[in-house]
């Protein structure tokens, strides 16, 4: 009979421990809101049910990093390191350097209004829009997340999540599904979204705003997985005379030309030159090779 496995060793508890404390002070992120843009202590020890103590060496942290900014009070704000990220997100983000100037571009000679949306946990965020018919309200901005269950958006990214992916939403979002008539059951939404996926693209009215609709099509990085979708945005006062054939092959070409510029964007980084050493390397290398200049100057002399 063999006997019982080694027992977890006190550092992996350790870790445990630790990787549990770390996602429960990030965690505060998540209490910010729209229409919630700020946090008092005492609320977030409600929230995240730690001691005082506790959450305050958690907002100590996130304020060191600036994710966070203290004001007076004992109230907190989101800090000025978000607006570097959300910089850095603009030039670096393969959708937006690959879909932004393509769709502002297509948007700008149709005379249609588009936005660009990426998956993002649970659900679909904005992150550009392109608005040239001001006769539209505009109701949708960057950074803005939405329901994946609704809008033609949303609908044509949760059609091309994989089938252990769709399992988990039928699992965790029964209700939402079957109010945004997906299917009362499994066997229902994977068969809606097999044929979705199937059509390549997702036409919709008035689901998310009212007064509008959208078609979109799927945008996918380079192994083949959905990371977003691009859609003309198309008013419902228009809506019967809008030529939607004409649109379906425009919005499917703009997503396949998004999709290659995220191919090339990944080659080209690939291809790029060697990053340079830290900066700590470089000076311990130049800290050996100053000797060596210093003693062949001395020997020429």
């Amino acid at each position: 009979m063999r006997g019982p496995g080694p027992s977890p060793s006190p550092r992996t508890g350790r870790e445990q421990t630790v990787n549990s404390s770390f996602a429960k002070g990030l965690s505060i992120l998540d209490y910010f809101q729209e229409g919630r843009i700020s946090a008092h202590l005492d609320d977030l020890v409600e929230a995240l049910g730690t001691s005082r103590a506790t959450t305050y060496r958690y907002l100590g942290t996130l304020c060191d990093a600036g994710l966070l900014a203290s004001m007076a009070g004992g109230v907190y704000v989101l800090g000025p390191r978000i607006v570097e990220l959300d910089r850095l997100m603009r030039i670096s983000d393969p959708l937006l350097t690959a879909g932004s100037k393509l769709m502002h571009e297509v948007a700008a000679r149709r005379k249609l209004n588009m936005m660009l949306a990426s998956f993002y946990r649970d659900s679909i965020m904005c992150v550009d829009i392109a608005w040239p018919d001001a006769t539209i309200a505009r109701h949708f901005e960057r950074g803005r997340p939405m329901s994946l269950f609704r809008g033609a958006m949303a609908k044509i990214i949760l059609a091309h999540l994989s089938p252990y992916q769709l399992r988990n939403m039928a699992l965790h979002h029964a209700d939402e599904i079957r109010a945004a008539g997906l299917g009362a059951n499994w066997a229902e939404f994977r068969s809606h979204m097999a044929q979705l996926a199937r059509q390549g693209h997702a036409i919709t009215r008035a689901e998310m705003v009212a007064g509008t609709g959208g078609i979109s099509a799927p945008i996918f990085d380079p192994e083949g997985k959905v990371l977003g979708s691009i859609t003309f945005v198309v008013a419902e006062s228009r809506w019967e005379e809008t030529d939607f054939d004409r649109l379906r092959v425009a919005i499917i070409e703009t997503a396949q030309r998004i999709t290659a510029g995220i191919a090339r964007h990944k080659e080209a980084g690939a291809a790029g030159p060697a990053p340079e050493p830290p900066p700590s390397l470089a000076a311990a290398r130049k800290r050996r090779t100053a000797p060596a200049k210093h003693k062949h100057k001395e020997k020429r002399a």
